[in-house]
């Protein structure tokens, strides 16, 4: 296995920083990284509900390309920016 020289001297000086071996130092991180992308890539994604009980739909005479502007206008009948 070959590390790159700058993090192997990182590793070495934090290994001898805490009192353990570079072993004991490599191994617990091998062990984290497993263990994070274990634990991601068994849950399976899950979407939050987000239908809504309404009605039937748009009303007559409603576009989807009007809902926009609809969304934005205020009760005196202009549309914000």
């Amino acid at each position: 296995m070959e590390i790159a020289e700058p993090l192997f001297h990182q590793a070495k000086a934090l290994a001898s920083k805490e009192g353990v071996s570079f072993r004991v130092l490599i191994e617990e991180g091998l062990r984290s990284v497993v263990a994070a992308r274990t634990q991601i890539a068994s849950k399976p994604l899950r979407l939050r509900d987000g239908s809504f009980k309404g009605g039937d739909g748009l009303q007559d005479g409603v576009k989807w390309s009007d809902l926009a502007a609809l969304a934005y206008e205020d009760d005196g009948g202009s549309i914000r920016p």
